[in-house]
């Protein structure tokens, strides 16, 4: 029991998002993707010996269990 209401919300928002639009700031979605050709992020390399290389690391471990097994 209890459904019909948790339904019926979820239809009540889906309709909304599917027939009103938010307003969208056309100006600052240009200016995201126009960007900076440059990257604010660097890197140090002095933490090589510490990235995670799945590879190598975990070849030991179990298999996915949602993979899909060959036939």
């Amino acid at each position: 029991m209890g459904r019909g209401r948790a339904k019926a919300k979820q239809t009540k928002v889906a309709r909304e998002l599917k027939y009103h639009s938010p307003n969208t700031d056309l100006t600052a979605l240009q200016r995201e993707l126009a960007g900076a050709g440059k990257s604010d992020h660097t890197f140090d390399d002095d933490y090589k010996e510490y990235v995670d290389d799945d590879d190598e690391d975990h070849t030991g471990e179990d298999p996915d269990p949602w993979a899909r097994s060959p036939r």
